[in-house]
């Protein structure tokens, strides 16, 4: 369902900043959404982050150190959860924690406000064939849930700040401009698919929404896939890059839903940088296209007194 904390955010940045375009909303709603600062979105983000969050790095380190009680589990678990896949079982591996410790820390950072769960909606292969012999991997296959961070900038931080900690401590930001410089597209794309179904499902706003999210498994991971209650189902593909989106990639989703042995009512993309004039001749029905001045919609009967910065307290 829509992640209405995100839809506050999301609008509460714009009306403090009011950035001039709505990719450039996205791009640094994605790196400061959360933060308690206001920012001049008509200079580069690279400036604001050296001015907002690097020459701020004490005061910041210290709000995280408060945020997890300085507990390394926590952090380890948070830097895993950033950088990963979000699959639970993934991240416990990567942070070195197992079922116990890491389901402290995880149960902790959920109660204090700093991530939330998305349920996987994959059906175990054991429930499907109940009266099959299965092959061992799909036996001891395990569905895990996956994570999200409830503030883009707290993701932002563990993701590209923490790794780089001590060398921003000692004056030097020379790593963390370098990481940021060749991450910065791949970092956005989770925010930007986010916020890329709270759209859809304000579009579809009038339909009761049973399940709505990303959808992965064993194997297919898709974006986007929302069921309403009169059985419609949508599917879509999120792409923040600097590349069009071509037909090419509506051949892959439809692959995807082939093999999940679904057929959707409508196929959604969501382009950074728009769509190429073969797939936009196709645009209508059954495939619906949005670029990044789409999203103004969101910010429909809103306002900035309405809507205040939801920080991290």
């Amino acid at each position: 369902m829509t992640n209405s904390k995100l839809l506050d955010q999301f609008r509460s940045f714009y009306f403090r900043n009011y950035p001039h375009d709505l990719e450039t909303q996205i791009d640094y709603f994605s790196v400061f959404g959360g933060l308690d600062c206001e920012i001049d979105t008509t200079l580069e983000i690279s400036v604001l982050i050296q001015t907002h969050i690097l020459e701020n790095f004490e005061t910041l380190d210290k709000l995280i150190t408060e945020l997890t009680l300085n507990e390394k589990n926590y952090k380890r678990l948070l830097r895993a959860l950033a950088i990963g896949d979000r699959r639970i079982f993934t991240a416990f591996n990567k942070a070195g924690l197992n079922n116990g410790n890491g389901g402290a820390a995880l149960n902790y950072l959920q109660n204090r406000g700093l991530v939330q769960l998305e349920y996987s909606r994959e059906v175990h292969p054991r429930n499907l064939y109940p009266k099959s012999k299965l092959k061992r991997e799909d036996a001891r296959h395990r569905i895990s849930h996956k994570v999200l961070f409830t503030h883009p900038f707290i993701r932002f931080w563990f993701y590209f700040v923490a790794p780089n900690a001590k060398e921003i401590q000692e004056g030097n930001c020379q790593k963390f401009f370098h990481d940021f410089e060749l991450k910065h597209n791949s970092y956005t794309s989770l925010v930007y698919e986010e916020l890329s179904e709270v759209l859809l499902n304000y579009n579809l706003r009038d339909s009761h929404i049973l399940s709505s999210g990303s959808f992965w498994n064993a194997k297919i991971e898709i974006d986007l896939l929302t069921i309403t209650q009169n059985g419609k189902i949508y599917v879509g593909e999120c792409k923040w890059t600097n590349h069009k989106i071509n037909k090419k990639e509506l051949h892959k989703l439809n692959d995807k839903c082939q093999k999940l042995g679904i057929t959707p009512n409508q196929i959604v993309f969501f382009s950074k940088r728009g769509f190429s004039k073969e797939l936009q001749q196709l645009s209508g029905p059954k495939l619906a296209l949005y670029s990044s001045e789409d999203f103004h919609v969101l910010l429909k009967n809103s306002s900035k007194d309405t809507y205040k910065e939801n920080f991290i307290n």
